[in-house]
């Protein structure tokens, strides 16, 4: 599903940007045009039609200015998209009372990281191996380790099971959007397409040769209305998780 990858833009150039450290002065007539509205319309266009979309070209169209005009501002297309990461991660919110102890606020954490990617689904589109550096996701990250310090974790722990439970909900997400685009794309949501299989499923699936999958499948789908509900995912293996640290965490007491 990537199209893009962070860090693929010039180290140098692109920390400038996100930091803001050395942008250019607007130019005479176009006040408003600087790296903020830049990205900004970015992430419009990439909401609204996917990364795959995205194009220097289409950001200056929106824009109602020439393509060059956007280089005085952001080099190319890596650099901006590791803006655009960087300004989105900026939108989550960071309560300090949280209730639970350290398993409330990862839930939170979890769940706001859920929505941020269903506000901007290109993100599931961007491979992060390489890790984008701006202002907003350092404080992100910051933020989020302090769920879980203090709480017997080393900090090399901390960072994995944040990265444990991140990873998680992206793949959740995911799923839930590639369900919807399915629906999109071919008309049928997910329990048109299985009404309309079930009749011959019924015929050439003999539940005596597939006894487990043919139990398991239907309590799933009664459960679901669907083979598989990515909400029920996350939930599920959110708490799946939470309860290896718990562990984790009571084996350092013994």
């Amino acid at each position: 599903m990537a199209t893009e990858h962070s860090g693929t833009g010039d180290p140098a150039r692109t920390l400038a940007l996100l930091w803001r450290t050395a942008e250019p002065v607007a130019r005479k007539g176009r006040p408003d045009l600087g790296v903020d509205r830049i990205t900004a319309v970015a992430v419009e266009i990439a909401d609204t039609d996917g990364l795959a979309a995205l194009s220097m070209r289409r950001v200056a169209e929106r824009l109602g200015v020439g393509t060059m005009s956007l280089y005085t501002y952001v080099p190319g297309k890596g650099e901006l998209v590791d803006v655009m990461v960087d300004l989105v991660n900026g939108g989550t919110p960071r309560p300090d009372d949280v209730p639970g102890g350290w398993r409330g606020r990862l839930t939170r954490i979890a769940h706001d990281n859920w929505d941020l990617h269903l506000r901007h689904p290109w993100l599931l589109q961007v491979a992060g191996h390489r890790a984008v550096l701006g202002p907003n996701v350092a404080a992100k990250y910051d933020y989020e380790l302090r769920a879980l310090d203090g709480i017997g974790l080393t900090d090399v722990e901390m960072d994995a099971v944040l990265s444990l439970v991140l990873g998680h909900v992206r793949t959740a997400a995911r799923q839930h959007v590639e369900t919807a685009l399915t629906a999109q794309r071919t008309g049928l949501t997910d329990g048109q397409w299985w009404e309309a299989a079930a009749p011959i499923l019924a015929r050439v699936l003999d539940p005596a040769r597939f006894p487990t999958a043919a139990r398991v499948g239907q309590a799933a789908g009664e459960a679901h209305d669907a083979p598989y509900d990515a909400s029920h995912a996350l939930g599920f293996g959110l708490d799946r998780i939470l309860d290896g640290v718990a562990a984790l965490i009571a084996s350092r007491a013994q």
